[in-house]
Formats: C-alpha cells, sequence, structure tokens
C-alpha cells in the first residue's frame, strides 16, 4: 500500500486525535491507564511512518484542556507517562532525525514533565528531518483566547492598530505560528468530531475517520489514511472545473 501513495501531493502537515486508549483498555478487562500505556507503539510507528514518507510535520493531541477534569489518578499517572515516555523515546526521535516541539498552557503541567519535556526539546533542536508536535493541556478555543488577549494587549500598547488586524495576524499570535495548517486529520475510534482541536488551523483539513482504536493504528492505517486523503479534491471554495483549469 505504501508504494500507492504520491510523493508529489504529500500532506505536509498530519494531525492526529489518539482516541479510544480508554475502550481498548475496557475490551481487554483492564483499567483505562493500560490503554494509555498501550498507546505508545501506535505513537511510534506513526512517528517513524511520516518521517519515512516525508511529512514535515506530524502533531499529536496527547492531553487537552478538558482532560485535566478526568479523574485524579488517570491525570497522575498521564503525567508519569508522559516523563516516562520522553525519556524512552528519545533515542527514536534522534535515529530518526526527528524535532519534538509542543503547543499548549505547558505551565499547567507538573514541574517534573516541563523539565523533562524542555529538555528533550532542546536535545533533539537541531533535528531537521520532521518536527513532532505534542498538544499538551491544549485546546482550540484556549488558543484563540490567549492569542486574542495577547492582541488586545498589543492593541493596548499601540504596537499593534485595531484596523490592520487581519487572518494573518491571528495566526501570527496562535501557538502554532510557524507552523502550516494541517491537511489531514486522522481520528481513531470512529468518533466524528474535532473535541476543540485546532478549530482555527482546521478551516480546510480533510479528516479522515477510523475505527480502529489508537492502541492499534499501525503504520498501514497511517498508509490507508494517506492515500484517502489523496483521492480527494481540495477547492478551497473554488469549482472543480477552476481546479483543473
Amino acid at each position: 500500500m505504501k508504494e500507492l501513495i504520491k510523493p508529489e501531493s504529500l500532506p505536509k502537515h498530519i494531525a492526529v486525535i489518539m482516541d479510544g486508549n480508554g475502550r481498548w483498555a475496557k475490551g481487554k478487562g483492564a483499567a483505562r491507564v493500560f490503554g494509555h500505556k498501550n498507546a505508545i507503539k501506535a505513537v511510534r510507528e506513526v512517528t517513524e511512518g511520516c518521517a519515512e514518507l516525508g511529512v514535515e510535520y506530524l502533531t499529536l493531541y496527547a492531553f487537552s484542556t478538558e482532560n485535566w477534569n478526568r479523574p485524579k489518578h488517570e491525570v497522575l499517572a498521564l503525567m508519569e507517562l508522559l516523563v516516562s515516555t520522553l525519556n524512552s523515546e528519545i533515542k527514536t526521535l534522534q535515529d530518526n532525525n526527528i524535532r519534538l516541539e509542543s503547543i499548549g498552557d505547558v505551565d499547567s503541567l507538573p514541574p517534573r514533565c516541563q523539565r523533562e519535556l524542555a529538555e528533550a526539546k532542546a536535545k533533539t533542536a537541531n533535528n531537521s528531518r520532521m518536527t513532532l508536535v505534542l498538544a499538551l493541556s491544549y485546546s482550540g478555543r484556549w488558543d484563540i483566547t490567549q492569542a486574542m488577549q495577547r492582541i488586545a494587549t498589543d492593541v493596548s500598547a499601540g504596537k499593534l492598530q485595531a484596523e490592520n488586524i487581519n487572518q494573518e495576524t491571528v495566526d501570527s499570535y496562535l501557538v502554532t505560528s510557524g507552523i502550516p495548517d494541517p491537511e489531514l486529520l486522522i481520528r481513531t475510534s470512529g468518533e466524528q468530531r474535532i473535541s476543540n482541536f485546532l478549530l482555527w488551523q482546521m478551516a480546510y483539513t480533510e479528516f479522515y475517520i477510523t475505527d480502529i482504536l489508537w492502541p492499534d493504528f499501525r503504520r498501514e492505517e497511517l498508509h490507508k489514511a494517506i492515500l484517502a486523503y489523496q483521492d480527494r479534491e481540495r477547492r478551497f471554495g473554488k469549482t472543480s472545473e477552476q481546479i483543473k483549469g
């Protein structure tokens, strides 16, 4: 299946909502945390798969601002898992020349998570094959809100004129500034919603939804998603005739 992918029309940026860990664990009679732990292989498969194809950016929705409302023991387990994963996967990132970045309200993470994340980003800062972006304590509404607050502050300070604000201005104040909008969103577990993820940035993103639960997602499924994306005609408001012309 990989050989059918057309390199010339590869999405530059793929975003993933990694859903279904809890249901996967429940199906095996285990606690939800068991599902989160078994999702690491899927993360590694998709990250390496995107890098070997030539995808430039991969953004994984790892922890939303709403996830803080989950049971305390699950949140603590997720934070511990984040730390251990950052430590264990550094070699994978280095071996594949992948740079790690993050978006979200990182200051809300436990201090140890912040330190491990900063160290991992520093160690991979010079890697250039692909950028892996972890969305941590992130939500689209939070992102737009913080952008509006910063814009208002700069208008009040005279650094920005209100009449000059346009879409490019808003782009530059979002935490994704400098990162191209995702062209393909993959969501696992069959849920058909975007769950407050990259709301501004996904205005023209193509969606691919699969019933496969995230811990079972592998490179072959990534290839299926990309092939589905390449079969679509992206018109951006134009007619099919205009695009073909």
